[in-house]
């Protein structure tokens, strides 16, 4: 007797538990879904979506990372989700080995080196390189665009995410200050 059971989604087609699903993450279109999403598409895929599996359009960038439209378009069936290509996570990562943005050698990132990923509207990489300054860290909003074999000569850095909140938002800098006599040098 088979393990397989009917697909709420797709019916009439069957699928292994949801351990055979394809996992939600980040995503590159290979093939076309319908007349408005076409290959070569940034999305977000959800296997578990409402109604059901789907993919999330960008609707904007913010800090160079995706943010992606609340409302998904549902995939036509289970095969399309196998046919997107997974990409790494947004966010910061250290460079590994050395590598240069593309074979004309333009720019090139060292080992240690703070990057942080980001994409195109298309899925392709692109890399920001963090300046540090006296007044702090600072994020370019322009980007070196990299080949899609660079990205495994980086390892993902855990730094932690906050959304932010409209009702939260507040100016904190009248509530900082700093002693000089409690500075390090």
């Amino acid at each position: 007797m088979s393990s397989r059971k009917d697909n709420d989604f797709f019916p009439g087609t069957n699928l292994d538990d949801t351990s055979d699903r394809v996992p939600c993450g980040l995503y590159r279109t290979t093939e076309p879904m319908g007349a408005s999403i076409g290959p070569g598409v940034l999305v977000f895929y959800h296997n578990h979506g409402d109604p059901g599996p789907g993919v999330y359009l960008v609707e904007r960038w913010s800090n160079n990372k995706a943010i992606f439209s609340e409302k998904g378009h549902m995939v036509p069936d289970e095969h399309y989700a196998a046919t997107l290509e997974p990409l790494p996570p947004e966010g910061f990562y250290r460079v590994r080995k050395q590598f240069y943005c593309c074979e004309k050698h333009c720019t090139s990132f060292e080992p240690g080196d703070l990057v942080q990923l980001g994409y195109n509207g298309a899925g392709q990489p692109i890399i920001f390189r963090p300046t540090w300054s006296i007044n702090g860290v600072h994020i370019p909003g322009r980007g070196t665009r990299i080949k899609d074999d660079r990205l495994e000569l980086m390892d993902r850095l855990n730094i932690m995410f906050e959304k932010e909140k409209d009702s939260e938002k507040q100016d904190m800098s009248d509530n900082y200050t700093v002693d000089p006599d409690k500075l390090i040098h």
